[in-house]
């Protein structure tokens, strides 16, 4: 029979999570607004229920241990999921209606927070919550009812609605064309290449399309993120295969020149994920929505 063991307060938590995400209790208390002593006492508290040792003190400093680790890992996931549960009871208020979206960052940034008035204008008693993510996640766990996913056909625990293919294309800004003396595909390698540190095949893909280009195209810059890489690209840095998606306002106001397309080859998409079974009247709307958005977009 499992003991009831009983849950400490939000407060010690809060202090833990704190001390634990910065591996110091000045930091944590920084944050929170308490004193070091404060945090210290709190995470003592912890200690004294779970009856074992959450960090060890090195020096001036401290570290998890393994129990420390242990719980510290499932506690920052069940104390984000409590704070996410809150703000969607918070955001909903008194309205009848919530839809939660997840979303690729620079994607969420670029393409779907500038259209998503647009959406919301048709249901004015819909509140939106979106989240930025990356990768796939446990929809149902994370109670969100859309998300957009680049990849290939495979989410685990969800349905996956083809959206479109990526639209890939070499671009550079006038500045660095001019100066390199573009004038054919083969001069684009002549510029500084900028690269995505998720994606570093790309320029190779390019290059077996290009006759005699012998030069090393994996040396360059690499970035993290394709907000990054846009805003390499648009300072002159380099030349980047970047979706168009990403950079339509770049390229209707000049500031980057579409130079090539580029095939990847990788059959990967962008799909809709979303959990299994039917479908919430709004998120089948934003379905259809988004979709439509697309559509006028190609």
């Amino acid at each position: 029979m499992e003991r009831d063991i009983p849950i400490p307060s939000i407060s010690v938590l809060r202090c833990f999570e704190a001390a634990a995400k910065h591996q110091s209790f000045t930091a944590a208390a920084e944050e929170l607004g308490l004193t070091q002593s404060g945090v210290s006492r709190q995470v003592k508290e912890l200690e004294d229920q779970i009856g074992a040792a959450l960090f060890r003190r090195e020096g001036r400093g401290i570290r998890l241990t393994h129990a420390g680790k242990s719980l510290s890992n499932g506690l920052f996931s069940d104390l984000s999921r409590l704070r996410r549960t809150i703000s969607q009871a918070v955001a909903a208020g008194e309205t009848q209606e919530l839809l939660s979206i997840a979303a690729l960052p620079t994607f969420a940034t670029r393409w779907l927070v500038p259209r998503l008035g647009d959406f919301k204008a048709r249901r004015a008693n819909l509140d939106l919550m979106l989240y930025s993510r990356s990768e796939p996640f446990d929809l149902v766990e994370q109670d969100i009812d859309v998300a957009i996913h680049f990849g290939a056909n495979d989410w685990p625990g969800a349905k996956l609605t083809p959206l479109c293919p990526e639209d890939l294309v070499v671009v550079a800004s006038p500045g660095l064309i001019d100066s390199c003396d573009v004038g054919s595909e083969t001069d684009i390698f002549n510029m500084p290449l900028l690269h995505m540190t998720s994606r570093p095949h790309l320029w190779r893909v390019f290059q077996k399309t290009v006759p005699e280009v012998p030069v090393p195209v994996q040396k360059g810059s690499y970035f993290d993120q394709f907000s990054l890489v846009i805003a390499a690209a648009v300072g002159g840095m380099g030349a980047a295969i970047l979706p168009t998606y990403l950079i339509e306002a770049e390229l209707g106001s000049g500031a980057l020149v579409r130079l090539a397309n580029v095939e990847d080859g990788s059959g990967h998409n962008y799909y809709i994920a979303t959990p299994q079974g039917e479908l919430s009247t709004p998120a089948a709307e934003f379905l259809g929505w988004i979709r439509g958005q697309v559509s006028r977009r190609i």
